[in-house]
């Protein structure tokens, strides 16, 4: 069951920002960077270096969760 977007804190290179995502994203999210042995605001950095100027951070966070998710399931 997917639930509405819940405002989430972060801290992009020494700056407070939040990003509305969905509890399952959210909870992938902080799964995966847990997975890569990293802080949840060095991975949100990362991705945020990575995306275009034309997709928002929280679009490029569920972006990359799909993305990662494809790449290490579980066949």
């Amino acid at each position: 069951m997917t639930h509405r977007p819940q405002k989430h804190s972060l801290t992009l290179h020494g700056h407070r920002t939040s990003v509305s995502l969905e509890p399952e994203f959210w909870k992938a999210f902080q799964e995966i960077a847990a997975a890569r042995g990293m802080p949840l605001n060095a991975l949100a950095a990362e991705i945020d270096n990575a995306r275009g100027v034309d997709r928002g951070l929280a679009s490029a966070i569920r972006v990359y969760v799909l993305e990662y998710t494809k790449t290490h399931a579980k066949s």
